[in-house]
């Protein structure tokens, strides 16, 4: 009799545990977002979510939590249990630029995610407004050399990385200039196209609308190499600035804890999004450079991300807490 209940123990307690992992794999998938709806994280957060919910068979929802430089959902994916049915998009700020921008996190950037893979990364151009005499990275330094006072170019916000790519540039460049942090890139680049501020930073996302409009001049762009999409822009570096780069990018992460092999079926969906040809037109035409590769990869990227930027921070002194 004692055997006998002990089997139909062992068969319940299975039947139990099959329920629930059956349960799991029926249960949405929840991918964090650190911005608002409709921005461009937003929309490269459902263009691959959508890809990747045919290879994982299941249903993937995309959830928006704006707010403090991404800490707000890097907190909230931080500290979710629900291992193996939440990812989320960290970026430059949340595994970059936060640790060093911020004296006091709720979530530690390394210790705290596991990487699945590179998402995405915005090229940086330097654009000008229509009425700067300039249509060159040599002419825009002796134009700004030039002038009695100092220039003033804007960025999306301090600790944005496009502040952080114009405080590299000012460093390397010697120039003498002001920064002007805006509340995103949007009204930056209308005082730019308006004139009320010469120059600034821009991800290729906010820029190409304006650049192909005519509307302002990119006169360099922060890569390694011409972009395939705008191969006019020569880049910084050979234009003097030797060895200058910088980009916002994202990644997609998981908290801590999740099993390796769920970690493992989303790169392995992920790689196959992004090899997609329709996802990469897709992305190619917001002036995104897709970024396939692997989890070791992402984490190799970041700490190197993680390393620079903190040092720039570190050295202008911005604080954001």
């Amino acid at each position: 009799m004692q055997r006998k209940t002990f089997i139909q123990s062992l068969l319940t307690l299975a039947l139990a545990t099959t329920t629930t992992l059956a349960s799991a794999q029926d249960k949405p998938i929840e991918w964090v977002v650190g911005y608002a709806a409709g921005g461009g994280s937003d929309v490269v957060a459902r263009i691959l979510a959508e890809a990747m919910a045919k290879p994982l068979g299941r249903t993937i929802i995309v959830t928006n939590k704006p707010g403090a430089g991404t800490n707000i959902a890097a907190d909230y994916t931080a500290r979710s249990k629900d291992f193996g049915n939440i990812v989320f998009t960290a970026d430059f700020a949340t595994l970059a630029a936060n640790p060093t921008l911020f004296t006091k996190l709720s979530y530690n950037a390394e210790r705290d995610f596991q990487p699945v893979g590179l998402l995405v990364r915005f090229p940086m151009f330097l654009v000008v407004s229509n009425t700067v005499p300039v249509n060159n990275l040599k002419e825009f330094l002796a134009w700004a050399k030039a002038q009695k006072d100092p220039v003033s170019w804007g960025s999306a916000g301090l600790g944005s990385p496009h502040h952080l790519v114009g405080e590299l540039f000012r460093e390397q460049s010697g120039l003498n200039l002001v920064h002007v942090p805006y509340r995103g890139a949007a009204p930056g680049v209308q005082d730019v196209v308006g004139g009320q501020i010469p120059a600034m930073w821009l991800d290729s996302a906010s820029a190409y609308p304006f650049i192909h409009g005519k509307k302002l001049k990119a006169i360099a762009v922060a890569s390694p190499a011409r972009l395939s999409t705008m191969p006019d822009v020569p880049t910084a570096h050979e234009q003097g600035l030797k060895g200058f780069e910088g980009y916002a990018w994202q990644g997609l992460v998981v908290p801590t804890g999740t099993p390796p092999e769920a970690t493992a079926k989303f790169a392995h969906a992920l790689q196959q999004a992004l090899g997609q040809t329709v996802v990469k037109a897709r992305l190619q035409a917001m002036g995104l450079e897709t970024l396939p590769g692997t989890p070791e990869h992402m984490a190799s990227y970041a700490r190197a991300e993680r390393d620079k930027w903190g040092a720039v921070i570190t050295k202008i002194g911005v604080k954001l807490d």
